[in-house]
Formats: structure tokens, sequence, C-alpha cells
């Protein structure tokens, strides 16, 4: 028996040995490292040990005894086989990987179950469900929410402000305090708030409709510009066309002590509120299409030119969009050129604008509406908004609505560059005047060169508007193309004027001719004549007879 069972082992196929895999330790593919394990399995079965081990356990089989499998309470004899096992390989095998997980280490608790049977689960760890969380609001389209302590304080004020009137508000003194102290708006918008509120003209404004239209819809914490935005808006719209600023401006003009003196004219109270809504348009609105956006309106100092103008009585002394003075500035101007008073101009009478300060090519290009739009019903005539334009335009050629309106009269074919070609058929004009004038003419390629240096471009050769609008002397570069009289006081410049621009450099080039324009505007309204003036009241600032 014992012979006929080593002669069986002796001639035992190592390929019929194999033990079955556990299906959880087959692996989907073809392992890379089978070769290796089949040859140290061949190898573990060619041992004496082994041949003895496969031995007893047949014949434990035919009598019935349970198997004992080394590694449960047998580490010895397991360890001695491995140690056999390795001794006779020659190099080192690769750990065998399978693509149900890793082997089980020694201390894995699933060598710790004891003899029976083996517990399979999944090599993973299984992990929780994710756990929501709550992110808080971080974006508040009308600024953030106010903090309670204000809300508190808001609503006693607005329970002080409506108390004893139950049925509401009117619009009259009463309501401009809650305006001033609750919206935090300037005073003049009181009409405009009321009637936002007041949506069915009933006359009055009571205290649950205020908290809902300036409580419930958050525009008590939001910041000025955005309040303002709301307020004079049309419902339905993002964004402030000029219609929306006339009920503005008639209650400031109804309310400003410094505009009281208009009261008796009407007509000129229209011209003014007109001039300044233009003005705001002109250097606010920068995409130039007549609808003015929030953001535009933040970028912008209009919110700080409003509340200048409700703090300062003086109106002359917000320069920015309300001077009176540079409104009569500006309506004066046009008067003079507007030869037969329709209240529209044509390509003659802008000729004559400065004492034909302008050539006649760059007067071409304004009215073939290169720079922007004509708003005249009537083609060939410019119309009073057209003009106020111009003259900001004009007069202030540092401002970056000013840079681009000639900027576009200057770029013939519209292609975003100014070449040399541009520049020579404007500057051939003024090269002509200069020899009618008896001017010493400056050639072209002369001029060109020290236009080069003076804008000091990005690429050579041609102009772009972004260079324009690095260089500070952007201005006397439009003044050599199309304006002679500035370019020749360019050239002779005064120091003295010089000295005074220097230490004055809040005020603006428009503020400047604004200034001596009014003064010499005002002495021909009073009679006199400004040529006789002493050098004092040119060099010396004058305060505004009226």
């Amino acid at each position: 028996m014992d012979s006929a069972m080593a002669l069986e082992m002796g001639t035992l196929d190592p390929d019929l040995l194999q033990l079955l895999d556990h299906p959880s330790t087959i692996p989907s593919k073809p392992s890379p490292i089978k070769l290796p394990v089949e040859e140290l399995f061949t190898q573990w079965l060619s041992l004496p040990e082994t041949q003895r081990l496969v031995t007893s356990l047949l014949e434990d089989v035919k009598a019935g005894v349970a198997l004992a499998v080394p590694g449960n309470g047998n580490a010895n004899f397991s360890s001695s086989l491995l140690s056999s096992m390795f001794s006779a390989a020659s190099t080192p095998p690769l750990s065998p990987r399978s693509t149900a997980g890793s082997p089980l280490s020694p201390r894995s608790p699933m060598r710790r179950l004891g003899s029976g049977p083996m517990f399979v689960s999944s090599p993973l760890k299984k992990t929780s469900e994710p756990v929501r969380e709550i992110v808080p609001q971080f974006y508040f389209p009308n600024g953030p929410p106010a903090p309670k302590e204000i809300h508190e304080q808001c609503m006693v004020k607005i329970e002080e402000m409506f108390s004893g009137h139950p049925n509401g508000l009117p619009l009259s003194a009463a309501f401009g305090p809650i305006v001033k102290e609750i919206c935090k708006l300037p005073s003049f918008f009181s009409s405009s708030v009321f009637r936002k509120i007041d949506v069915n003209n009933t006359g009055l404004v009571t205290r649950s409709a205020f908290i809902d239209y300036w409580i419930n819809d958050k525009l008590m914490s939001a910041d000025t510009a955005t309040k303002i935005f709301h307020v004079l808006k049309q419902p339905q719209k993002s964004y402030l066309t000029q219609d929306d600023f006339r009920p503005l401006l008639r209650e400031l003009l109804a309310t400003h002590r410094g505009l009281e003196f208009l009261q008796d004219t009407p007509e000129f109270q229209e011209r003014y509120a007109q001039t300044v809504i233009y003005r705001i348009f002109y250097h606010v609105n920068r995409s130039g299409n007549g609808c003015l956006r929030l953001r535009e309106l933040k970028r912008s100092n209009l919110v700080a030119a409003f509340e200048q103008v409700d703090a300062e009585d003086d109106i002359n002394k917000v320069l920015r969009y309300f001077s009176y003075e540079h409104f009569y500035v500006i309506y004066c101007k046009f008067w003079e050129i507007d030869s037969d008073h329709d209240f529209k101009i044509d390509q003659d009478d802008l000729i004559r604008y400065g004492n034909h300060s302008l050539t006649y090519r760059i007067v071409d290009r304004i009215f073939s509406q290169a720079p922007k739009k004509l708003t005249s019903d009537e083609p060939g005539k410019m119309s009073y908004e057209d003009f106020v334009w111009f003259i900001l335009s004009e007069e202030d050629k540092t401002s970056e609505p000013s840079l681009e309106y000639w900027f576009k009269c200057i770029d013939l074919d519209s292609d975003g560059i100014i070449t040399r070609k541009d520049m020579l058929y404007f500057y051939e004009e003024q090269l002509h005047r200069m020899e009618c004038m008896a001017h010493e003419p400056v050639l072209f390629d002369d001029i060109v060169c020290q236009m080069i240096d003076m804008i000091n471009p990005e690429k050579e050769g041609i102009i772009t508007l972004r260079d324009l609008k690095r260089c500070k002397l952007s201005g006397n570069f439009f003044n050599i193309l199309f304006n002679l009289n500035k370019f020749v006081a360019f050239e002779t410049r005064d120091p003295i004027l010089m000295r005074q621009e220097r230490e004055e450099p809040n005020l603006t080039e428009w503020d400047r001719f604004a200034h001596h324009e009014y003064i010499r505007l005002s002495m021909e309204e009073n009679g006199e004549d400004a040529s006789n003036g002493s050098a004092e009241v040119w060099d010396e600032p004058l305060e505004a007879p009226f």
C-alpha cells in the first residue's frame, strides 16, 4: 500500500493537483505573473515534505478524518515549507496580485477566524454616504443683508415717520426726511421714490407699502448706486434712458436754492435739464447706445455728483454735470453759430465755431456721422444734443469719450488704427491754411516724426486708441491735424498759464475753458468789452458775476 502510494506520488502530475480557485480570487483577465506562480507551485509539489503532506491528506480523506489545513495552528510546519520552497528558487518571485484585491496579511482579521469556512468579503472599505453641506449664500445682487441691529433701527424710524398718518403720507415736506434719513438718498429723489411706491397714483404712501418696497425688496442694504438705479429705471428694464432722468431734474430745478432764479424762465429750465442729461450720458454711458447700465453707473462719479449737489447751495461749485455756468457756456456757443436760430446747425454753421478754427475735412467727417450718429430728424443738420457731444469733445481732448470721438473721425477706413495716410489727409488742409495765414509751414514728414515721438505707439508706424489713452498729450495730436488755432497756441503757450494748470490739477481742460468763456460772455452781456480787460482779469481766478 505504501509503495503503491509512493509510486503514485512519484508519477503525480502537478497540473492535476492544482487547487480550485475560489470564485472571488479568479481574475477577470489573465494575470501577467501567472507563469512565475505556476513554476513556484511546481517546485513546491516536488519537495519531499509536500509529497508526505499530500499522502497524509489522501489517507485522511479515505478514512473520513477532518482535514488539518496548514496555517490553522500549524505555523511552524508552514513556515518550514515556505523556507524550503524559497531556498529552492533562484530569485525571489513577485508578489502575486489579483483583481479581486490584495493578498491577506498575516495580521488580517480573516486569518484569525479559526478553522471554519473562510469568510469572503470585498477588500474595499465600505464608505458612508457623503454628508450634504449647506453652503450659505455668498452673492447678493442688491448687497448683503443689513445687520439685525440696523434693521431694527430702520423699523423704529419708519414707525416714527408714519406715526399719526394711518392712511399714509402725501408727497410733501413730510416725505422728504424719509428719503433722506431712511433711504439715504439725496432729497431731490423724493418724488421718484414716491412714484415708485405709489403705483396706483393714490397720492399717498402707506407704511406697509413703503416697507414692502424698501425693506422686503432688499433695497435697504444695497449700495447707493444700486438704490438710485432701481428708483429711476422703468419696470421690466435693466437700463436707464434719458427720459428716466427728466423727473429727477424737474424736482432739482424746483427745490434747489441755486436754481431758484430760473423759476420765471421755463424754457431755460428745460434747456438746463437737457444739457445735464446729455452731459451725464456723454461721460457715463460709455457704450454710447443710450442705455445706461448699472455697471456703468457704479464706475462713474455720478453718485458723488448727486450727493454733492444735494449738499451744496451754490450749483456752480458742482463742476460735474450740474454747473449752471457750464450750461450757460454751452447754450451760448450753440446760439452764436446757429445763424437762423432754428435750434439746428449745419456744416456752414459749425465751420464758424471757435473763429473758424476747424478744417472743412474734419467738419465733413462729423456730419458723415463717423464719430456719432446724429440725432436730428433733418438730414445734414446737427441737433443741440449733437452739439453738446461736439463741444465737450472739442474743448477737452483728454477725456476718454473725447479721444474715442476724434479717433473715429481720423480713422478714415474704420480699421481701428491711424496710419500715415490718415494723418496726411487731414494735415494737407492744415498746411494750406498755414500758408494762407502767413505762418511758417511745417512739413508733413517733420510733423509726423514729432507726433510719433509724442504718442510713442506700441507698433511703429500706426497709432491705436490705446496708444492715445496712454499719452497725456493726445489732445495736441488731434489739434495738429484739424485745429490750427489750438495748434499754434500750443507752440506759443504761456508759461504762466502752464504754472496755473499745474497748481490746479483737479480742474479739467473743459473746466478751465468754461470758466474763462463764462467770464467773457457775462462781460459781453453787461456791455463790457472783454478785450480791454487787464492781465489780472484773465490770469487771476475770478468769481462769476452771477
